[in-house]
Parts: structure tokens; C-alpha cells; sequence
């Protein structure tokens, strides 16, 4: 059954997905205490990615603010599989974001917002979190983007 956050997920219109398998060797999301902590997720939807290249040139920061909306449906699910149910966080602590950008491309920030309403409309205040928003050259598979979450639990 599902809880609060995946109903207020289901309002939005989006149902948690699979965790995405890794793509090399880690686990998608490991807990250290009351603390899970994802691996970078790319926006994978059914096993791809729907959009590659560098936002700036070949994807607009539009289509790289969904995709990193993605990312987060994405870090969630991996959150639920080490923690067994999304209503046990008890914060996103921390967010970073990677942007794969054309050379001029500065606008890193509102793209990551993305990644950062979904949390925020998922969770409310539990999703206020503090968040680095970075550029970089090139990311795995040409991604566009890429996203980590850090949370803190409840006690199960």
C-alpha cells in the first residue's frame, strides 16, 4: 500500500518508478545510520534516456528542468528500496546536481530546480533541503543531467 508521499506523487500524476539498475559497480542508494544517501541518477525512463547532449546547445534548460525532475522520481525510488517506505523521511537534507553544459551555458541552478520542486512538492517541508548546482562537461551516457539526495530517516 502505498503512503502519503507516493499519494501526494499520485496527485501530481506520477507513479514511483523501478529503481534504475546500475550502470557500473554501486548500489543505487546505501543507508548509513539514519541517513540514505543515492547515487547520481540520470533521468531514465523505462530503461533510457529520452534526451542526450549538453543543455545550452543541444537540450534548452526547459527540457533539462524536467529531466532533472526525473532524476528526483528517480532518487526516490532508490530512497524507498533501502528504506522501505517514503514516509519515513524525515528531511531531504541534500541535493546535488550536475548539468552537462554547453561552455556559456550559467543557468545551472534553474535547471536543478527541477530536482528541487518535485521534493518540495512531494514532501512539503520535509523537502527543503540545502543543494549544490554544478556544471560540468560531460556526464555518463550523454546525460544531461544528473542528480544525488541525501535524506534523513524516522526510525522504522
Amino acid at each position: 500500500m502505498a503512503g502519503a508521499v507516493e499519494a501526494r506523487l499520485a496527485e501530481l500524476g506520477l507513479t514511483l518508478p523501478a529503481v534504475v539498475p546500475p550502470l557500473a559497480s554501486y548500489q543505487p542508494a546505501v543507508q548509513s545510520g539514519a541517513y540514505v544517501y543515492t547515487s547520481g541518477q540520470l533521468p531514465m525512463v523505462d530503461g533510457k534516456l529520452a534526451v542526450t547532449g549538453k543543455v545550452g546547445a543541444e537540450v534548452t534548460p526547459d527540457e533539462a528542468k524536467e529531466l532533472a525532475r526525473t532524476c528526483a522520481l528517480n532518487a526516490l525510488a532508490a530512497v524507498k528500496s533501502v528504506a522501505g517506505d517514503l514516509d519515513r523521511i524525515k528531511r531531504v537534507v541534500k541535493v546535488v546536481g550536475f548539468v552537462a553544459s554547453a561552455s556559456d551555458f550559467t543557468g545551472q541552478p534553474a535547471v536543478i530546480n527541477g530536482a528541487s520542486e518535485l521534493l518540495g512538492a512531494a514532501l512539503g517541508d520535509k523537502g527543503v533541503h540545502a543543494r549544490s548546482a554544478v556544471g560540468v562537461a560531460v556526464l555518463p551516457l550523454d546525460a544531461p543531467v544528473e542528480v544525488e539526495v541525501q535524506v534523513e530517516l524516522v526510525e522504522a
